[in-house]
Formats: C-alpha cells, structure tokens, sequence
C-alpha cells in the first residue's frame, strides 16, 4: 500500500511541479488533493505514511518497530517506480 501511494504522489508532483508544466498554486493545489485522498482512503488501511519520518519518529519513540522497515523502504520504491514511468511518459509525449 505504501508503494502504491508513494508512487501517486511522486508522479504528481513530477507532473506539476516540474519543467514547462509548472503551474505554480495550482501545483500544490494538486499535490494537497492527493495527499487528502490518499490520507482519506487509505489512511484507515495502511496509516498512509507516504513518508518515512513520518512513520519512524512515532515507532521509536513507542518501541514498536518490528514493522517500520516497511514504512522506511517502500516510499523509496514507489518514489523510484513513478521517476520510471514518469520519464516514460515524458518519453512518449516528446515522440
């Protein structure tokens, strides 16, 4: 879930806060409603961390860090995946 997350919000702000494309407000204005959705969503599933600090400041400091690998490795892994395919799609948008 992590993963999936991640790579939403990564390819969203590759997408509009990057390049030609920058839309200035309405970039964060993007950014904001996904992290919204994704909170509001997946929130109750998965804490919707999309963000490793965010998960491994709290597990520390509760002492329950038999899971936090999973909340510091799988930002990193969907950030990647959503620079492959958002450079794939600049790819194909260029010809």
């Amino acid at each position: 879930m992590e993963i999936i997350l991640t790579f939403f919000l990564m390819l969203v702000i590759l997408q509009v806060a990057t390049g030609s494309k920058e839309q200035g407000m309405f970039a964060g204005l993007a950014i904001g409603i996904v992290v919204l959705l994704e909170a509001m969503f997946a929130g109750p599933v998965s804490g919707a961390s999309m963000n490793p600090i965010r998960s491994l400041a709290p597990a520390i400091m509760s002492g329950h860090v038999a899971y936090v690998w999973i909340y510091i490795t799988a930002p990193f892994i969907g950030a990647i995946l959503s620079i492959g395919v958002f450079k794939l799609l600049k790819k194909q948008s260029n010809g």
